[in-house]
């Protein structure tokens, strides 16, 4: 496999080698030394447990690391994450949402915990001795809502309140409880490329004069700006016309300009990217080095609607992207090519993620 160094200095850094998105030992290896320790998105509250005693089976990225777990809303309202695997013999628990008003029950041999995941009863075990052990309960997973939505992690190593901090730095000002779910806008796709090319083209704006015609009108290039921090970036897009902007009040840092989207990325794998309308939120999954599903999830705020011209647009920039990322995934497989260098000007976000994927590999 190799070491991979990036420079943190970004006028001398190489990109990572070609080989980091060719090589299946890497793929394989991120899987415990990137995702693992990494928080995921889940989804928001009012949908996946709506209401008391509700629970909600899910995998945590069901095509790489298919970790059974189950969201329950506990009769006071307190939401847990826990593992959705039997302490007896392993079978799954949980296998549709719904209301479960006595707990959680196992379908194999009968055993039951409460809604806390506590162990109350296994039938035929009167004589098994030093029983129940502390393992006998459901293993609780982290897990962090902010506003009215979930993540967790399997054995995470980052620090929530920096990405929150971080994030009500630009966009606390918004309602986020009144963000709404949007079935009909949401959607998935499938890209033939590996993720972190699909990740690296999202990190830098310095594509879309070349690749993003549409876009690149209503956006003021020379202004686009990147900001990075600890486990992430953000990009800022400055309106370049008549378009829709944010409101912003006194004292928020970009007070006084014409915002019209700002661009989170979470590391490894999640963009939340906030416009006038609501959220678009897009979690790149990898399936294999070179596939990756990535989910469009979209939230309205307020009496805004995902009108057909807005949606459209969205659909027009993430076809171009594939278009891009695939044709890069192609020619990464060239004998030839190496390694690149950074535009110190315009790649600082593809810069950051590729240090903080060679000091995690």
């Amino acid at each position: 496999m190799g070491n991979f160094f990036v420079n943190s200095d970004i006028t001398k850094a190489e990109t990572l080698p070609a080989s980091f998105y060719r090589d299946t030992i890497v793929f394989e290896k991120m899987k415990e030394d990137v995702f693992a320790k990494s928080w995921q998105f889940i989804g928001d509250k009012s949908s996946l447990v709506p209401i008391d005693t509700f629970v909600h089976p899910f995998s945590f990225m069901e095509n790489y690391l298919p970790e059974p777990m189950v969201l329950v809303r506990d009769k006071q309202s307190k939401i847990r994450c826990m593992s959705n695997v039997c302490t007896h013999r392993g079978n799954l628990i949980a296998h549709n949402p719904g209301i479960l008003t006595r707990g959680l029950n196992c379908m194999y041999h009968g055993r039951r915990w409460d809604l806390q995941g506590q162990f109350k009863h296994m039938p035929e075990f009167q004589e098994a001795k030093a029983f129940p052990r502390a393992c006998d309960h459901l293993h609780q997973f982290a897990l962090e809502e902010w506003g009215p939505f979930l993540f967790t992690g399997l054995d995470t190593e980052i620090d929530f309140s920096i990405i929150r901090n971080f994030l009500d730095k630009y966009i606390g000002f918004l309602p986020l409880n009144e963000f709404k779910y949007d079935a009909v806008s949401s959607k998935d796709y499938l890209v033939n490329c590996h993720w972190a090319l699909y990740c690296d083209n999202f990190l830098e704006g310095f594509h879309i004069p070349f690749v993003h015609p549409d876009l690149n009108r209503v956006l003021d290039y020379n202004t686009y700006a990147t900001e990075l921090f600890d486990y992430g970036t953000l990009q800022i897009g400055y309106a370049d016309g008549a378009e829709e902007t944010f409101d912003l009040p006194i004292g928020h840092a970009c007070y006084g300009s014409k915002i019209a989207a700002f661009y989170f990325w979470i590391f490894p794998n999640i963009m939340l990217n906030f416009y006038p309308w609501g959220l678009s939120v897009n979690v790149v999954k990898p399936i294999s080095p070179g596939k990756t599903k990535v989910s469009f999830i979209s939230y309205l705020h307020g009496e805004h609607k995902f009108e057909g011209a807005a949606s459209a647009a969205i659909d027009k920039v993430e076809r171009e992207d594939e278009f891009v990322v695939e044709g890069v995934h192609q020619g990464l497989q060239s004998r030839i090519y190496k390694t690149g260098r950074f535009s110190p000007t315009r790649e600082q976000g593809v810069h950051h993620f590729h240090r903080m994927l060679a000091e995690r590999l």
